[in-house]
């Protein structure tokens, strides 16, 4: 069990750990979300630090570089999304560092996607007051079969 989880600023030198992160097969079975080869991977942070309407944070747990948690804004909605590398699954980490992360924004309604076979992802967001607000189904980022998608929103 971790004892401290801390969130902040995303900083380049996380960039390698958050890669190796992204990586994890099972993390990308669970999210539905294919890896991102280095160079792209890259290049899709730097859009990310650039962006200062972006807010990222990067979830430490114990001083480790456990993942990352992000909001931004598409299509006129405010989305969250976070990463966790595998070493921290099952240990409370995610669902500390959304709970931190969303007390230190205000931005209501806040809204996050996730893939229906996804239960632990169900269950952090649950558990950080987002009730089920949705569903969709999107195009597979791998360009494969469409995702079924339930879609969680925080209204205060």
């Amino acid at each position: 069990m971790f004892e401290r989880i801390q969130l902040r600023e995303v900083d380049k030198a996380d960039l390698p750990e958050l890669f190796k992160q992204q990586q994890e097969p099972e993390a990308n079975a669970m999210a539905a979300f294919p890896p991102r080869d280095h160079d792209a991977f890259m290049a899709h942070w730097g859009n990310i630090l650039r962006d200062s309407d972006v807010i990222k944070r990067t979830i430490l747990a114990d001083q480790h570089i456990a993942g990352h948690v992000i909001c931004f804004e598409r299509a006129g909605q405010s989305l969250i999304g976070y990463w966790l590398g595998r070493r921290f699954w099952g240990a409370g980490v995610a669902s500390r560092a959304v709970e931190q992360f969303i007390s230190s924004i205000a931005i209501r309604p806040l809204h996050a996607h996730v893939a229906r076979h996804n239960l632990a992802s169900i269950r952090v967001l649950e558990k950080c007051g987002f009730q089920m607000s949705g569903e969709s189904r999107s195009a597979a980022p791998t360009g494969g079969d469409e995702v079924d998608e339930l879609i969680y929103t925080l209204w205060h």
